[in-house]
């Protein structure tokens, strides 16, 4: 595999947090083709916008130098969803993000422990003092998940510019380590 510059490799108890890699594709692909993906995908399944998005994600690696990590789980190199900081050019704030693309994975608080690795390397590695997370409305996994990080509703900031409304959650400033 090529990479264009060094990467973090984060590990937890059970998880990988690696950058994403272009043989992550399929696996994109394959959630993002799925009703699971409901949330984050824009419209119908669209192969074209689909590779498109997952372009944007590496992409996002090269232009900040940082971006989402990989989840896989500890010595299995397959992909089971994503998380960590994100900022592309129109975003009103730096987010945490969060997907889980296997549904076998879900449930298992896999989306929980990426994100508290991911939110620890914004705000210790990267020096980010605040971040949000932008969470549809109907989606109450991610609502819970947003809560049990200990985010707060916010109803001052600034949501992306889109047709699809979405709540903004502030995470509590500094380290997350030790959140429950």
């Amino acid at each position: 595999m090529i990479q264009l510059s060094p990467t973090p490799r984060i590990e937890t108890d059970r998880l990988v947090l690696r950058a994403p890699a272009a043989g992550d594709w399929p696996h994109w692909r394959d959630f993002m083709s799925t009703d699971r993906a409901r949330f984050v995908r824009d419209g119908d399944f669209d192969e074209g916008k689909v590779w498109r998005a997952f372009g944007h994600v590496i992409g996002h690696w090269v232009m900040r130098g940082w971006g989402t990590f990989a989840i896989t789980a500890k010595g299995d190199d397959t992909p089971i969803g994503m998380a960590g900081p994100w900022f592309p050019a129109g975003w009103p704030e730096r987010e945490i993000g969060w997907t889980i693309w296997s549904g076998a994975a879900e449930g298992r608080g896999f989306a929980h422990e990426a994100a508290v690795a991911a939110r620890d390397h914004a705000f210790g590695t990267l020096g980010w003092d605040t971040a949000v997370s932008y969470v549809d409305a109907r989606n109450t996994r991610s609502i819970a998940l947003a809560e049990r990080l200990g985010a707060t509703l916010d109803d001052t900031a600034k949501a992306p510019a889109s047709d699809r409304p979405c709540l903004v959650f502030r995470h509590p400033a500094g380290s997350s380590k030790g959140a429950a």
